[in-house]
């Protein structure tokens, strides 16, 4: 029988060639405080106690051959949440929860919420429990992405509507007869820029919420703008998670698509990553 320590210093070995040392500590940790069932402080009170993790030699493979630990795991913390992920689905990232907060500052209950490309259901689900008495759906194209996204929904917020749809066509919206907010993190990195990212994206997560043409980068957000000027009351917001380097033509395509009041604001780690647009 190893001790946490043991297994955490393992874990920590086969991470820091990948990801340095400060990402390492926190996938060691992050895998053993899950499968062992403990807390952090525990940890630190106790780092020789007595522990196991089944099937530890192949959580050490994977994280060697670059599976990122969400996917090893089987889950990734998202709002207060531990939503399911699999290799089908996006891992949500920190930046989304700064835009999921955006919007539950300035929607008021009862509101009724769309979320174009939902995959894992991080944002919809989110937005449900924020909001009192919201009615939100989420839309997704891919089989696996609405699975998932379902069985979150049913453990988190069992009201929100899962539906199939194509951001890039006339998608339906379920019951929703007008939508005070339509908001979408789609697919936004072009293809030339998939050499310069790590094997842990590439490789595992779907690239088909990820890439978009190098000719047409903002195809998602054209498609999605278009069909939301017609599901958006008047009055109604768009919001999109946006690629930090497309700021300026995202606002020049949402001005070009009629919108007005057009708010650009910066992620934690001051890139501009998330828009705001009002349908006049």
């Amino acid at each position: 029988m190893s001790t946490r320590r043991e297994i955490f210093d393992t874990l920590y070995r086969a991470a820091t060639p990948l990801y340095g040392e400060a990402e390492a500590r926190s996938i060691a940790e992050m895998i053993l405080l899950t499968k062992c069932a403990i807390s952090r402080s525990a940890l630190i009170v106790d780092p020789q106690a007595e522990a196991h993790i089944e099937n530890l030699d192949s959580i050490v493979e994977d994280i060697s051959r670059w599976r990122p630990v969400q996917y090893i795991l089987g889950e990734a913390s998202f709002d207060d949440m531990e939503l399911e992920v699999s290799e089908g689905v996006l891992v949500p990232r920190p930046e989304t929860e700064e835009l999921v907060a955006w919007i539950a500052e300035d929607t008021a209950c009862g509101a009724h919420i769309v979320d174009v490309c939902t995959g894992s259901g991080a944002i919809a689900i989110a937005l449900a429990r924020r909001i009192k008495d919201s009615k939100v759906v989420g839309i997704d194209l891919s089989s696996e992405a609405l699975t998932i996204a379902r069985r979150n929904a049913e453990r988190y917020a069992p009201e929100v509507a899962i539906i199939e749809g194509d951001a890039l066509s006339q998608f339906t919206i379920g019951d929703i007869a007008e939508a005070d907010v339509v908001v979408s993190n789609p697919p936004y990195i072009p293809e030339s820029d998939r050499v310069a990212m790590r094997p842990n994206v590439t490789d595992f997560e779907p690239s088909m919420a990820l890439f978009v043409p190098d000719n047409d980068p903002l195809c998602f957000y054209r498609a999605i703008a278009r069909r939301s000027k017609e599901l958006l009351r008047v009055g109604g917001r768009l919001y999109f998670e946006i690629y930090e380097t497309l700021a300026a033509e995202m606002c020049e395509l949402l001005v070009a698509e009629g919108y007005s009041e057009i708010t650009l604001r910066e992620d934690f780690r001051g890139k501009p990553r998330m828009i705001c647009a009002r349908k006049s």
